[in-house]
């Protein structure tokens, strides 16, 4: 049946949100929570390693967890904590992963240089494209055509994957490039560095070059995470200075800057709605920020060491299950008033040691 107040759906004993907030890290944990209340639904075990990035099947029937080397994959509807799926191919850190929109493939990249398309029916690699350089972001176009991946070296990569071949190479910086985003309706590509540099181009649809239209200096240190809305409005950039910028993209002006975390911001995510915003960071905590009010709404409590990436699917899967995060005035379960609700997670040990070093880094190490 369903829930009408929180849109769950009920799967035998477990309750699963039709809407869904994962998070994961250095505890060797995915946490998945409730997005309203910040209670933990679900905790899954990944003993493998610690939890590079987190990506969510469109269709939400899997969750999959890059580790170091394999990718697992896990269903999200059930008890079941063991992966139902295991893609091993990559040497070391995973660290971009992501699906085709009609949930058929999963592409990934890795520190051994390889970018990879798994066929998930096969659980086998249809393509790749190699590099002597460590890959350490990967983002599909939403042609499902092309990926664009960067790497430690500082250099721009467009893979055509029809070709199957480098359609497009530039190195702009020597610094590492940490992360990318593409807008919805595949016009601009941003890219951050680690120097605290982004670079947002224009994607020519004659030949898919990248041209430069702005580059600026959007935090001090490392940007770890850019991200642009879904409404292709607003360009999100997180950072080692723990906090997370909001940029409009008209004319790339701070918007907001959203102060609270207390150590390196490492991932961020939107709501479908693109008015919310949730941060995972190395203070063990992801929060869920109000972005026109600039204010954290709600924590999500329970990692036992840094939180390094974030997922989040509240897309509607019809009319049953139609559920969206809503604004705090019309939802008394998202009232700033109740922004410290805890999860103590069981079965799961509590560290001695908060520092961690970046995936895919090989240069930087927390402070």
């Amino acid at each position: 049946g369903i829930n009408a107040e929180y849109g769950d759906i009920y799967f035998g004993r477990f309750i699963m949100p039709s809407y869904i907030l994962a998070t994961a890290g250095y505890d060797h944990t995915i946490k998945i929570w409730e997005v309203s209340t910040g209670i933990c639904c679900r905790t899954i075990q990944h003993t493998e390693s610690q939890v590079n990035k987190l990506e969510i099947m469109p269709n939400k029937q899997l969750i999959a967890a890059a580790g170091n080397p394999s990718i697992r994959l896990f269903e999200l509807r059930g008890n079941n904590g063991q992966p139902v799926n295991v893609l091993n191919g990559h040497k070391s850190n995973v660290t971009g992963i992501g699906f085709q929109r009609d949930s058929k493939w999963l592409y990934s990249g890795g520190e051994d240089g390889m970018v990879k398309i798994w066929d998930l029916r096969a659980s086998s690699v249809q393509q790749e494209l190699e590099s002597k350089e460590s890959c350490n972001t990967v983002i599909l176009h939403p042609n499902q055509e092309e990926i664009i991946c960067g790497y430690q070296n500082g250099a721009i990569r467009v893979w055509d994957l029809k070709a199957n071949k480098t359609s497009f190479e530039i190195k702009p910086k020597d610094n590492a490039v940490r992360s990318a985003s593409i807008t919805s309706d595949g016009q601009l590509c941003a890219i951050s560095h680690n120097a605290g540099t982004c670079l947002v181009y224009r994607i020519k649809n004659d030949d898919k070059k990248l041209e430069l239209i702005k580059e600026w200096e959007a935090h001090k240190r490392y940007v770890l995470k850019c991200l642009f809305s879904p409404d292709n409005k607003l360009l999100a950039t997180a950072s080692a200075d723990h906090t997370v910028r909001i940029w409009e993209t008209k004319k790339f002006q701070c918007r907001r800057t959203l102060t609270g975390h207390q150590k390196w911001v490492w991932d961020c995510v939107f709501n479908s709605e693109s008015t919310y915003l949730v941060t995972a960071s190395s203070d063990n905590v992801a929060r869920l920020w109000d972005i026109k009010q600039g204010e954290s709404i709600r924590h999500y409590n329970g990692h036992h060491k840094a939180v390094s990436c974030v997922t989040l699917n509240d897309m509607s899967e019809g009319p049953s299950t139609t559920t969206t995060i809503t604004p705090v005035n019309s939802s008394p379960s998202l009232h700033p008033s109740n922004t410290n609700a805890t999860f103590t997670a069981s079965n799961t040990t509590v560290p001695t040691n908060n520092n961690t070093t970046i995936p895919a880094s090989n240069s930087i190490t927390e402070d």
